[in-house]
């Protein structure tokens, strides 16, 4: 056998496999955020509170964050998994709850589900002014 027939039956046998001929998978599409409310918080000089909700898609998740703030979290719909810095992993479903503080780094924040979207929402008490995520590397 030469070393053209090699190449050509290699060549074949590669792009037979069945990864190479599935569809690119698309990213998830990211959360998407609504405000709600925000107001100066006269009697704490300097500090706001934030309201806001987040839709996850199906399937998506945050990056690892901060807020600097206090955060309350509260499930309208689905479901969706958080988790700070050494603390346990938990499963959220409607109803149930999740508080953040100002030191956490949130190292988990996603939709449950990969086909049903999650909703939530989120009351932040922080900084007048500071922003509401800070990336963490």
């Amino acid at each position: 056998m030469t070393i053209s027939k090699l190449v050509l039956m290699l060549v074949c046998f590669i792009a037979l496999r069945p990864e190479h001929n599935e569809a690119p998978k698309a990213a998830p599409a990211e959360a998407k955020v609504l405000p709600v409310l925000s107001k100066d918080l006269a009697d704490i000089p300097g500090k706001e509170g934030l309201m806001f909700t987040v839709e996850y898609p199906p399937g998506a998740s945050d990056p690892i964050h901060r807020h600097k703030a206090h955060g309350f979290i509260y499930v309208l719909e689905g479901s969706i998994v958080m988790q700070v810095k050494g603390g346990k992993e938990v499963t959220l479903t409607p109803g149930q709850s999740f508080y953040e503080g100002p030191a956490d780094v949130h190292v988990v924040g996603r939709n449950a589900s990969q086909t049903k979207p999650a909703k939530f929402v989120v009351f932040l008490v922080k900084d007048k002014d500071a922003p509401i995520l800070v990336p963490v590397n």
